[in-house]
């Protein structure tokens, strides 16, 4: 298993990262997922654009790069899994128990995410073939609701995009991740670029920029703010593990805190980019911008196609959703096979295996949920959603808080110095905010994002005769 000077495991020396562009592409890789280019420009829209975003930058400040630099330092330090991690920082006490919500968390995620990106392989074969010429929004609306819910192409292509992930995770760390992180971020970042100078050369396309960047508060409510909370923790993927796991395969001399930051940079640049290249093209055609999901999925696949060459934007587009959906399952898989691989003592190859397989097979039931299997439902909700939401409202900020108070409370601060400088080679002087931050405003903040998920801070409020909505 993992020595923490020399890395070695019992099939020889732990890998690590080449270099900082391989650990900021793999990590950044790992953050920018669908909740960036499909998630972030929808809940923009329902909460009034500009100030929803001043609104989220902030919470990346407070809650993002704190827990994520938190993540970094467990893993770094441990060189092990998310569980064996904080068994080995913490024995003899409970604190395992986070690194096992982390673990759940990546299986349950990859299991619904696995088929979500299925249908942004489903929709490049569409724009492809030309599927979406001559259709009105209402015709793909239709069309996307029956292959949601078909029993074969989804698992298909759920299939197809899981075997892609686990052929990347199976090379290894240098010849898997980094290597095809260092080529797939490059790739997702020149196609946003071209698609965002398209919208922005569209008539009216500057309503779009303005709703953007011209805060309105007026706009945002109570909730709004919630969800700006939320999602910048889950933009991030924290609470997961997966910080965890790929900060184990870190350098000792790194600094942790730029690389945090810039990853950090990269996911909120990819999310603001993203909503350039969508409410452009959405005001441009007199489109609600609070349109909701279907804003991806239904919505744009009908303003490309009224624009000139609409079936190559369409496969640009959708080809980037598949990018920033494969770099993002990645590490979720890596997660998961880490922790197999180290705890059971197998090798990276059949953990791989494991992994993809039984994940793909809770893939499979999470697709047919939605179809042949939909009236089997737990509370009301089919496997799916039930995956999703357990996840998102229990998993994740359970998770993500108990790493902040893990740093914050339990670690110490001589022993947070040393790692982040890498023993005295890195001024540390925001240590102290750091620690701040995790002791109690980052806690606190994750805290209202879970009570509101599950719906007790909305009970307790109403009691007041407060509402959030």
């Amino acid at each position: 298993m993992a020595d923490n000077q020399s890395g070695k495991t019992t099939f020889g020396v732990r890998e690590t990262f080449g270099n900082r562009f391989g650990v900021v592409a793999a990590a950044a890789g790992s953050a920018i997922g669908l909740g960036n280019i499909w998630k972030f420009p929808y809940i923009t829209g329902v909460n009034g654009g500009a100030a929803f975003i001043i609104v989220y930058l902030l919470c990346i400040a407070i809650i993002g790069l704190p827990v994520m630099l938190s993540e970094f330092v467990i893993g770094r330090n441990a060189k092990k899994n998310a569980i064996g991690s904080f068994k080995k920082l913490a024995p003899g006490t409970p604190w395992f128990l986070t690194g096992w919500m982390g673990v759940i968390a990546a299986f349950t995620i990859l299991s619904f995410y696995g088929v979500v990106a299925g249908w942004t392989l489903e929709y490049i074969f569409r724009a492809v073939t030309g599927f979406f010429d001559g259709k009105s929004a209402e015709e793909i609306g239709k069309a996307f609701g029956s292959y949601v819910s078909s029993p074969v192409r989804p698992v298909f292509w759920q299939l197809i995009f899981m075997a892609m992930t686990g052929y990347i995770v199976y090379a290894g760390v240098k010849d898997g991740i980094e290597k095809y992180s260092k080529i797939l971020m490059p790739m997702l970042l020149v196609m946003i670029v071209i698609l965002d100078i398209r919208a922005l050369t569209l008539p009216g396309a500057s309503k779009g920029i303005d709703f953007l960047f011209k805060p309105d508060f007026g706009a945002l409510t109570a909730n709004g703010v919630l969800m700006a909370l939320g999602h910048a923790f889950f933009s991030l993927s924290l609470g997961m593990g997966t910080m965890i796991t790929y900060a184990s395969y870190i350098k000792d001399d790194e600094n942790l805190a730029t690389s945090a930051v810039q990853v950090t940079i990269a996911d909120t640049v990819i999310a603001l980019l993203a909503g350039l290249a969508i409410f452009p093209a959405v005001f441009a055609f007199g489109i609600e911008p609070g349109a909701g999901p279907g804003l991806v999925f239904i919505t744009l696949p009908s303003i490309f196609n009224q624009l000139p060459f609409g079936d190559l934007f369409s496969f640009i587009f959708f080809l980037l959703l598949a990018v920033a959906a494969l770099t993002s399952s990645i590490s979720i898989l890596e997660c998961f096979v880490a922790y197999i691989s180290e705890e059971l003592n197998l090798s990276r190859h059949k953990a791989a295996i494991i992994g993809t397989v039984s994940i793909s097979i809770i893939g499979v039931i999470a697709s047919l949920s939605m179809g042949p299997w939909s009236g089997f439902t737990i509370l009301g909700k089919n496997i799916f959603d039930c995956l999703d939401w357990v996840s998102a409202n229990l998993l994740l900020p359970l998770g993500g808080m108990f790493i902040a108070l893990f740093i914050g409370w339990f670690w110490g601060r001589k022993r947070l110095e040393d790692e982040l400088s890498s023993n005295g080679k890195f001024s540390v002087s925001y240590v102290g905010i750091l620690i701040l931050l995790c002791k109690v405003i980052s806690p606190v903040a994750i805290l209202f994002v879970f009570l509101h998920g599950i719906g007790v801070l909305d009970n307790i409020l109403a009691v007041f005769g407060i509402s959030i909505g």
